[in-house]
């Protein structure tokens, strides 16, 4: 008598259907991570979005601002610079505006403006008074010649070289290469592709070689410094010249600096106009100070005689008409930073000449 086994499948069933199971909780679950981050990029997308129109409205704000600003003058005391407010402002609708903050729709914006007449302007500058601007760095007396020609020469039409200076033929030897612009300077920034400044970062940025913010400013006499040793530079070109402005030197609003560019101001003359505009406490940006009106009498009062004063007093101004805002846009945890420049012709008439983000 045969007698028929028949196989016990119940234990292989059950391993497959494990198996089953486990491949379509993977399957789940990736899916589940697929959706959550095509979620989380639709969100990041509509934030972004939310971001740069809270960005723009920044901007707005700037510009608002600006146009309210009835005083004949633009001084650090001022709200748009971040001051207290000048008398001229106290009732007038900035009057306890703060700038820092501000809310838009579901976000926030935080607004700084900077004017740009701190500044000297690198396309109008003479050799002379990029020359200025090296030697209170403290640049080398034979590197000054090169850096000072080499931006004149990225900046002017032609392409021939000055004496110490840099066109098209020597940046074509470089790796890789470019040419020389030979046109005016749109970005500040462009200061590191010239000759000079190429091969020393640290004169664009300020500091030294190795990126370490500069030292307290000590005069230097142009002799260098010790082999091995980087140099160490109180400020940058960045911090000095601008590429987009009037031309002219806001008194009530450059620093120590940039106001021994102008002709005839020296370390005296310019401490004598701070002190001047800053009022009796000292301080420039509050409550008391007390700004310039008129530009040639600023240089008088400080210490110019009338003929060097009446010369410099095209090359000066107190009333700002270029300005770079900064607005930080936030949603939540989001944040982004937005750049851009305005240029008021009239308090009817601020136009906005870039917008990037940072």
């Amino acid at each position: 008598m045969k007698i028929r086994l028949h196989p016990n499948t119940g234990g292989m069933a059950l391993i497959v259907a494990l198996i089953a199971i486990l491949v379509l909780s993977a399957m789940a679950a990736g899916f589940a991570l697929s959706m959550k981050v095509e979620t989380r990029l639709a969100f990041n997308a509509n934030s972004e979005t939310q971001l740069y129109w809270l960005g723009r409205s920044g901007v707005e704000l700037a510009r608002w601002v600006l146009a309210q600003e009835k005083c004949p003058y633009d001084s650090l005391n001022q709200i748009w610079a971040g001051g207290p407010g000048s008398d001229c402002e106290t009732n007038s609708p900035l009057a306890g505006l703060s700038l820092d903050h501000y809310p838009v729709g579901d976000g926030t914006v935080s607004v700084k403006i900077i004017d740009l007449e701190r500044k000297a302007n690198i396309n109008t500058a003479s050799g002379l008074v990029i020359q200025q601007a090296l030697t209170l760095m403290g640049v080398d007396a034979n590197e000054m010649s090169v850096v000072a020609d080499s931006i004149q020469d990225w900046i002017d039409l032609d392409d021939l070289p000055r004496v110490a200076g840099a066109e098209s033929d020597y940046y074509q030897g470089l790796d890789p290469s470019y040419y020389a612009k030979n046109a005016p300077i749109d970005d500040i920034s462009e200061l590191l592709y010239v000759r000079g400044i190429l091969d020393h970062p640290e004169i664009y940025w300020g500091g030294s070689a190795s990126n370490h913010p500069g030292a307290t400013f000590q005069h230097k006499l142009g002799f260098g410094n010790a082999p091995g040793v980087n140099p160490d530079y109180p400020f940058g070109l960045k911090d000095v010249f601008t590429a987009v402005s009037t031309g002219r030197i806001n008194v009530n609003t450059a620093d120590a600096n940039v106001l021994q560019m102008i002709p005839g101001v020296d370390a005296v003359v310019a401490e004598n106009l701070i002190k001047l505009r800053a009022g009796p406490d000292g301080v420039d940006g509050t409550e008391d100070d007390t700004p310039f009106l008129n530009p040639g009498g600023a240089l008088q009062s400080a210490g110019i005689n009338p003929a060097l004063a009446s010369q410099a007093g095209g090359l000066v101004t107190t009333r700002s008409a270029t300005f770079e805002v900064h607005v930080t846009a936030q949603i939540g945890i989001q944040k982004r930073e937005y750049v851009a420049v305005v240029f008021r012709n009239s308090p009817a008439d601020i136009r906005i000449l870039s917008f990037y983000w940072k």
